[in-house]
């Protein structure tokens, strides 16, 4: 649903679906996972294909995975389809830029809303939760823009430093270590504290539901961008607003990922690939014009961002299955 409305808040000509296979990644060899995201796309077979539904990386899946699904595909139709998936490793079909998308596409959602905003800072500070690679490279190009990242998590733990982590090192760190723990010695914080700093931008970028109405009004952040989607509750949600904290919802702030999964599946069945830097120019023209869409709902209407942002992906789609109407 979350990703229906998503496609339609951005203009994308995408719906939405999710799928998996209940299984324990972490304790898995690499043959393992190969050979059973093989099996799951056979079985799928009939419903997949570049003009049909087109699958996408998510939780523990990676280029790799989506390399697989698309050989897998490829030999059953004879050739090779690399629209058939996106996510691609870029040497068989993939998009430049694509790895750094979403985290790219959530920290310019958070540069426009600090323009908005006007906070009257030289230097706002962030929190991140969730160090996988929405937040570990949102929390590089938050870094890039002059924003003081002062805390980050991933399931192991987190690290804190009321001076600002060094973020390119700890990138660095987490590459080889696999953690964000044990970081220059930093002070240690738990997942839940990194929620509760007092700092400017709070961005959750780890797994659902994480901020609930038992922790809501413990938030301090003005700017919270949902890295992950649905981190906030309904009840939540509710409080938040009541707090006067300006929220980008993970239908905006997030689709950068989409996005680009878009642009992939345009190369691809154009067989004509783009420069990284046309990627992302791409990529922020959409991201920057839906923010603007959204907030001047928001101003126009007098409803919040999240709310706005549902009214157009909603809106859009509606209208689309009016104008289409009912068959037969």
């Amino acid at each position: 649903m979350w990703m229906t409305w998503k496609c339609a808040l951005l203009n994308l000509p995408y719906g939405g679906a999710k799928g998996g296979v209940c299984c324990f990644p972490e304790e898995m060899s690499v043959n393992e996972m190969e050979r059973l995201a093989r099996r799951y796309t056979t079985e799928i077979l009939s419903m997949i294909g570049p003009e049909k539904d087109i699958p996408a990386p998510d939780m523990y899946t990676n280029e790799n995975t989506m390399a697989w699904i698309m050989d897998t595909y490829s030999n059953f139709i004879g050739y090779a389809v690399p629209g058939v998936v996106t996510g691609k490793p870029v040497s068989v079909g993939g998009s430049l830029g694509r790895k750094e998308a979403t985290g790219r596409g959530v920290a310019h959602t958070v540069k426009m809303a600090l323009e908005k905003l006007q906070l009257g800072k030289d230097e706002p500070t962030a929190a991140v939760q969730g160090f996988g690679n929405v937040g570990s490279i949102t929390a590089k190009y938050l870094h890039q823009q002059g924003i003081k990242v002062v805390a980050v998590s991933d399931v192991q733990g987190g690290v804190y430093s009321a001076k600002g982590l060094d973020i390119p090192r700890l990138l660095s760190y987490v590459a080889e270590r696999g953690t964000v723990v044990g970081f220059d010695d930093l002070d240690t914080i738990e997942n839940k504290d990194v929620l509760e700093l007092e700092v400017d931008i709070l961005l959750p970028a780890a797994l659902a539901n994480v901020i609930t109405e038992h922790n809501a009004d413990r938030i301090k952040c003005k700017i919270l961008a949902e890295g992950a989607n649905g981190p906030v509750t309904p009840e939540a949600d509710l409080i938040l607003q009541n707090k006067g904290i300006f929220i980008i919802p993970g239908i905006l702030a997030n689709a950068g990922g989409v996005v680009v999964s878009y642009f992939e599946w345009v190369q691809d069945i154009q067989h004509l690939f783009w420069s990284e830097e046309q990627v992302n120019e791409k990529l922020g023209y959409l991201m920057g014009r839906a923010f603007e869409e959204v907030y001047q709902v928001s101003t126009n209407k007098k409803v919040d961002n999240r709310t706005a942002a549902m009214m157009i992906g909603v809106g859009r789609v509606a209208s689309a299955k009016m104008l289409r109407g009912l068959y037969p």
